[in-house]
């Protein structure tokens, strides 16, 4: 990874990019996690940018012992880096026969190293006895915002609903194959991408923020209209 020097070369210039949308980095690698994001926030003044979009810097160690604490750790981080906005989620299924668990470990359940389909695969095994009654579970997502002068805002989303016994589905990632929301029979895989941003924890979070987005779009776009006045 590029040292901090060059980072700091590489950093996009400006809070506005050059469609006149203030720039905003969604601390992640997961191009499903921005798409979903960019979606919602057509239309508020705001440029999201990915990881891929800013220069490379050492990404924390998910260290923390809640979503809202690794979110945080997630945004900070990539403020320091960037010198922009960040957003960061922390997000993860909490099972109710098992405690709460995977819970922050959700993305790596299955080992390090290990993808969507064996944590999804370890999970259902271990839930291999349990009938419906009991295979209850939340999605659960933090969303922090972090800005360069030390801001922080944190939402929150919860999406209850029960496991299903078999994956189905082709839409989404991680556990939404085997995902049934609350009040549906089919997984969170097996809706459209309107139907999941309506109900979807992450959906939640997000349009919690919206105000505080749109705030900062605002903001710069004041900014930058006092300094083309003088």
């Amino acid at each position: 990874m590029r040292g901090p020097d060059r980072a700091a070369a590489a950093r996009p210039r400006g809070r506005r990019g050059g469609s006149g949308l203030v720039k905003v980095v969604l601390a992640t690698n997961n191009a499903k996690k921005l798409i979903e994001l960019r979606r919602v926030c057509e239309g508020l003044g705001v440029e999201v940018l990915g990881l891929a979009d800013v220069a490379s810097y050492p990404e924390p160690a998910e260290t923390e012992t809640t979503f809202d604490g690794n979110a945080l750790l997630k945004a900070r981080a990539c403020v320091a880096a960037t010198g922009l906005p960040a957003l960061a989620d922390d997000s993860g299924i909490a099972v109710d026969a098992l405690n709460g668990m995977p819970g922050v470990r959700s993305a790596r359940w299955a080992g390090p190293g290990e993808g969507d389909e064996a944590n999804l695969r370890l999970l259902l095994r271990q839930l291999t006895d349990l009938d419906g009654v009991r295979r209850g579970a939340q999605f659960v997502c933090a969303l922090a915002l972090v800005t360069p002068d030390g801001t922080e805002h944190v939402t929150r989303g919860v999406m209850p609903g029960r496991l299903a016994t078999e994956p189905a589905g082709q839409n989404g990632f991680g556990y939404d194959p085997i995902f049934v929301p609350e009040g549906d029979q089919r997984t969170t895989a097996e809706l459209t991408a309107a139907e999941k941003d309506a109900i979807s924890h992450r959906g939640q979070a997000i349009r919690a923020m919206l105000p505080r987005l749109a705030e900062l779009a605002g903001s710069a776009e004041r900014a930058q209209q006092a300094e083309e006045n003088r």
